[in-house]
């Protein structure tokens, strides 16, 4: 290590020297390159390369040496169920660097873990190493292996494989491919760059001919299974990060949606099936904010709706503080509620989400006679 600045001579040595021969060549060919280097004793790492108006440009990733467990990533225990399909697929979304690869790898090792099948993963390139548990895993590396993702899931459909993992979709062959593979009794799991459930079903259908779109919602709505959106977010402190999660589970109502192009009402639809183990990005951020764990700035920053986001976490942090801090009793303010007129008779369900600081503005919807506003005026007056 050194404190001095390094120039750009210094810089192309120094990526030099760690370079393998195959990737040299490859990068002074095309002046970009993507491998996984491995420092022995300290760990393995995604490396990208790229040759740009001042020298050499290097991005380095650290790949988690174990795979962490599902109960502590944050998940849903529906995606749980995800990992228990015999065919179908599933989509894990959201931006570049976003911990995608880990979430897949979270799942795949579920499946390694509890079933006797045979796994194939086509990844660019081989991030997480699995160690064969119950199932059989192949690992193939793109330009290592095989020419392409297409030529490797056209082998892979010929080589009896249960379970399809594919490291990115990013074209037509491609998503086309994994696509026929679900709806021939493969278990397919993918990973794309979009943000949201219904933007993902759109890049998939929208990325077919004109002609061909309507066959594709049907194929699409009989075999998704579910689509997990992340992004991470930084931590209150800066000293770290926070998944927050969008998750659709395709339910019959859902895939009607699909299978007749009402992909705008799949956020409704999430909405409303929350019960289904199902969250919309907005909730999940909103949740986190809460919960003290990320800022109310960056929640509203990755918002799709910055002022509702805003008045969502004033109203939850003022009704912890009521609740839980001032030491009040929070059964009399629901029996005043109710006594009002504002609340409808509530059930214990709902009186224990109020209560645990659990409310969303959907089920005080639900229970409200009048408006979101009267709640709102009545709780900040009773927390005075």
């Amino acid at each position: 290590m050194t404190s001095e600045i390094l120039n750009a001579d210094q810089i192309k040595q120094m990526i030099l020297a760690a370079l393998p021969q195959e990737i040299t060549q490859q990068f002074d060919q095309t002046g970009d390159a993507e491998y996984v280097h491995i420092i022995n004793g300290y760990g393995r790492f995604r490396v990208a390369l790229m040759k740009q108006r001042n020298g050499w440009d290097l991005t380095a990733r650290v790949i988690p040496m174990e795979i962490p467990r599902f109960e502590n990533t944050g998940m849903l225990d529906s995606c749980k169920n995800l990992t228990k399909w015999a065919q179908g697929m599933v989509l894990i979304t959201g931006p570049a660097g976003c911990g995608k690869s880990t979430t897949l790898a979270v799942l795949i090792e579920m499946i390694n873990q509890s079933r006797h099948d045979h796994i194939i993963t086509i990844e660019e390139p081989i991030e997480i190493v699995y160690e064969p548990k119950k199932c059989q895993v192949t690992q193939r590396e793109i330009n290592t292996h095989t020419l392409s993702q297409s030529n490797a899931l056209r082998a892979a459909l010929r080589e009896d494989p249960d379970i399809l993992v594919v490291s990115e979709l990013r074209d037509l062959s491609t998503i086309q491919l994994a696509v026929s593979a679900a709806e021939t009794g493969h278990l397919v799991f993918g990973s794309m760059n979009t943000i949201n459930a219904a933007q993902t079903i759109s890049r998939v259908v929208d990325s077919f001919p004109a002609e061909e779109q309507a066959i594709m919602r049907n194929m699409i709505s009989e075999s998704l299974r579910g689509v997990i959106c992340q992004q991470l977010v930084p931590n209150k402190e800066g000293t770290g990060v926070h998944v927050a999660y969008e998750i659709l589970i395709v339910t019959s109502p859902i895939a009607s949606l699909i299978r007749s192009g009402k992909i705008g009402q799949i956020n409704n639809a999430i909405t409303t099936n929350r019960s289904n183990g199902m969250i919309l990005m907005d909730n999940s951020l909103e949740m986190l904010a809460n919960k003290g764990l990320i800022s109310k700035d960056e929640a509203c920053e990755r918002s799709t709706n910055p002022a509702v986001m805003a008045q969502l976490i004033t109203y939850g942090t003022l009704k912890k503080s009521r609740f839980s801090e001032s030491g009040l009793n929070s059964g009399t303010i629901v029996a005043e509620l109710v006594q009002a007129g504002i609340l409808e008779e509530v059930s214990a369900t709902d009186v224990r989400i109020i209560l645990n600081a659990e409310i969303k503005e959907e089920t005080i919807r639900r229970i409200a006679k009048g408006d979101f506003d009267k709640i709102w005026n009545i709780l900040q007056q009773n927390s005075n």
